[in-house]
């Protein structure tokens, strides 16, 4: 009987695409977190909205005419794209128009004072125009985006980035990778406790990853051996509208504050892409039909009810330690 060391585990903490970013690898060569952080910052480059240069601000500037993007910027929106469909439009990157006529400001601080009044003033309501117009062209490479609408990959671009990132990772050298963008977490490899007893997963070792809890309600840790799990709760960066509290996330169709029963969602999907769109439509679908969506798209995870109450969805057991 041979014996496998456990391999060397190097971590790194920063900021990146506006989120705490945390990245872990596995074996490797140590310059691979180095690495991986060039590879972000790249991935934002592309996706500012604040680079006149970036993808995103050319597609903005350029509605009604072909624009060819990176490789990377048109699989990003074509998941965008098929997330809307997916989840009949709850999930929707044209709805930062609507957001802003909400009051919402990409720059917290500067909009928002000590007690969390909006200092903008909010405008009507917007009904946000949806993916229905985008065109895609995959030979040449191009986005067209038709007048009116104005992309915000806020959620899908760092789910897909930990994705790209964490793959890539893995290719390099690494013998296991944990790329943690803001919640927005995709796990591939060997965790960093292996070798275990090969009891789960095919013998392969299991990531540890301990669900947010903002209502103190024992949202406990899940275990996945390669995947996504991304967490979206309405109870983040709350602003004051007319003395009432107003969060980012909002019903596309109506533009309403999404608020149906639901505090927190967590899902855990094939990858971490995946899992944000289908935390943050099941939030804004609400408990019934948010739970149908996640099961439609194969994945599993668990709501935090504005009471407190943990709802389990079928197949979490499968990722409970």
């Amino acid at each position: 009987m041979s014996l496998r060391l456990a391999a060397t585990r190097r971590e790194a903490r920063f900021r990146a695409m506006g989120a705490d970013a945390h990245l872990v690898i596995v074996g490797g060569d140590p310059l691979l977190l180095d690495d991986a952080r060039a590879h972000l910052e790249l991935l934002e480059a592309r996706w500012s909205r604040f680079r006149a240069s970036s993808d995103l601000c050319r597609l903005d500037t350029s509605p009604g005419r072909p624009v060819v993007v990176s490789s990377d910027t048109f699989a990003v929106i074509s998941r965008a794209v098929d997330a809307w469909r997916l989840t009949s439009g709850r999930f929707d990157p044209t709805v930062m128009p609507a957001l802003r006529a909400a009051g919402y400001r990409w720059d917290f601080a500067a909009v928002f004072g000590d007690d969390g009044r909006v200092t903008t003033a909010a405008r009507a309501p917007l009904r946000a125009p949806g993916c229905a117009g985008i065109v895609l062209d995959a030979t040449a490479g191009a986005v067209t985006l038709p007048e009116g609408v104005v992309l915000d990959l806020s959620g899908i671009d760092k789910g897909y980035a930990a994705d790209r990132v964490a793959t890539a990772l893995l290719a390099a050298g690494a013998e296991g990778a944990c790329v943690n963008l803001g919640g927005d977490l995709r796990v591939v490899g060997n965790a960093p406790d292996f070798p275990n007893d090969g009891s789960r997963n095919g013998g392969r070792s299991s990531w540890t990853i301990e669900v947010d809890d903002p209502l103190e309600s024992g949202t406990g840790s899940l275990v996945v051996a390669d995947g996504g799990v991304a967490t979206t709760s309405r109870l983040r960066r709350p602003w004051k509208r007319a003395g009432e509290a107003v969060y980012r996330l909002i019903e596309p169709a109506t533009s309403a504050d999404a608020r149906i029963g639901l505090a927190m969602v967590t899902v855990v999907a094939a990858e971490a892409w995946l899992a944000e769109v289908l935390a943050k439509a099941a939030l804004v679908a609400g408990p019934d039909v948010g739970a149908a969506l996640v099961r439609h798209a194969g994945a599993t995870g668990l709501f935090v009810h504005d009471d407190g109450r943990i709802e389990e969805l079928p197949g979490l057991g499968d990722f409970r330690p």
